[in-house]
């Protein structure tokens, strides 16, 4: 029987890109206390937060959804890296403008940690892409705060959405920054005896040139 992946992760930009590289995932949001994870673990480096919160999602989905053995249970987790310190959603318009001033003229890094199950076996690794960030204007500060968006995603700035404007370049994966890596992800199913190949849709695999179209 061929592997169905699930996405334990509400985030639209995941699937998308997911969806873009051929692959319709089931979605199964868990129940995860981020909040609560983040402070049972205060010395944590980003990388070790962003792992540990993928894997809560991962299992607590395949505990509450009692995962079947043809199903690979995904979770992932995004921070942006600044220092050291770890910037996941803002809590408020305010701490978002004050996150932006931190990070101006910077490359701070979007690290995301990916958990994989599959059966009995399990496997985790965190995808780091430095960003480099442009000084943002008032006005245009003002302008994007207001649309909402910094306040869904980790860091406060999208790379496929309004926040790519402000986005010098970057340096590594760029579905990374978006909040999944393909090329990790593939990596670690290599891992666990999964092709790739194996999870595209039947119309990616028929007609692959027209899969993004």
């Amino acid at each position: 029987m061929t592997p169905q992946l699930v996405l334990a992760s509400q985030s639209p930009a995941r699937l998308q890109v997911l969806r873009n590289a051929g692959i319709d995932p089931i979605v199964l949001v868990s129940g995860v206390d981020e909040d609560a994870i983040e402070a049972a673990m205060p010395g944590a480096t980003p990388a070790e937060l962003c792992l540990a919160l993928a894997r809560a999602k991962a299992e607590q989905v395949a505990r509450e959804h009692s995962a079947g053995p043809d199903q690979i249970i995904v979770g992932c987790d995004s921070v942006l890296d600044v220092d050291g310190q770890a910037f996941s959603k803002p809590s408020s318009p305010q701490q978002a403008r004050q996150r932006w001033q931190q990070m101006f003229d910077r490359s701070p890094i979007l690290r995301t940690g990916h958990w994989v199950i599959y059966g009995d076996q399990a496997v985790g690794a965190v995808a780091s892409t430095v960003v480099h960030m442009s000084r943002l204007t008032d006005d245009e500060m003002d302008a994007y705060l207001a649309t909402g968006e910094p306040m869904q995603v980790a860091g406060g700035f999208t790379l496929d959405a309004l926040g790519g404007a402000f986005v010098t370049g970057i340096e590594g994966d760029a579905s990374n920054v978006i909040g999944i890596s393909l090329p990790t992800l593939r990596r670690l199913l290599a891992g666990l005896g999964i092709s790739w190949t194996s999870l595209w849709s039947p119309a990616t695999a028929q007609h692959p040139s027209t899969a993004a179209g």
